[in-house]
């Protein structure tokens, strides 16, 4: 059995996938933490029924703290022409404060309570927006922090933190769901969607995905708003 935290998005659903192909029984675990746009939960919920797995929701509350263009509405998500505009110079605006450990946290919770030792998460520290949170060096200390503060790690039954996209490409992330079978049409990555549901074309996370599909020779099956332009 394996936790697989599970956005909606491209990253998240590729580790579902790899975590059934390596023989686990994933449980999936997704978050309605505050965020603007909730259309990501229904693309879980659609994927994990897809799969056939578990699902599960927790409801949190990261807007009471804002600090995010994510989860606070008076910051606007940033825009851009090219993915050649991207920088990881900065921690942009769209990242959200502590998120990830508050996630994985959670998650460390889930596999207690249920038996599991392994938890998944799709972070990647090639194609990312420089997010601290998705460095491996962060995912390293979490195990460690987990194992000294959960029964199940100092009885001796280790809690793995799987992170199979960290050193990925957005290219060879795809090319590796594809060759499992996943269905990038039913998944959701922007930050940004218009009001008719579909994605703005310009937000990082857009950017990146729109290029990963055409480093890797892939049809982009995104749904693209009709109310915006898209380059």
């Amino acid at each position: 059995m394996a936790i697989v935290l599970l956005s909606g998005g491209l990253d998240s659903t590729t580790c579902l996938a790899i975590a059934k192909h390596e023989g686990f029984t994933p449980i999936a675990l997704s978050f309605r933490y505050g965020q603007r746009h909730t259309g990501e939960l229904e693309c879980a919920a659609a994927i994990a029924t897809a799969a056939g797995v578990e699902h599960l929701i927790a409801d949190i509350d990261l807007a009471a703290f804002g600090g995010s263009a994510l989860v606070d509405e008076s910051l606007q998500v940033p825009k851009h022409e090219s993915v050649d505009d991207l920088t990881a110079d900065s921690v942009p605006i769209t990242y959200v404060p502590a998120r990830n450990t508050i996630f994985l946290s959670f998650a460390t919770a889930v596999a207690e309570t249920r038996g599991a030792h392994d938890v998944f998460i799709g972070v990647n520290a090639v194609d990312y927006s420089g997010y601290p949170d998705c460095r491996p060096e962060f995912i390293e200390a979490f195990e460690t922090m987990a194992n000294l503060a959960t029964r199940e790690g100092v009885e001796g039954r280790r809690l793995r933190i799987r992170t199979p996209l960290i050193d990925l490409t957005k290219a060879q992330i795809i090319q590796r769901g594809i060759a499992l079978g996943v269905d990038y049409g039913i998944t959701m990555s922007c930050y940004d969607p218009a009001s008719d549901g579909g994605a703005c074309g310009h937000c990082d996370a857009c950017l990146l995905r729109a290029r990963g599909f055409a480093d890797a020779d892939v049809d982009d099956p995104t749904q693209y708003s009709s109310l915006l332009r898209k380059n």
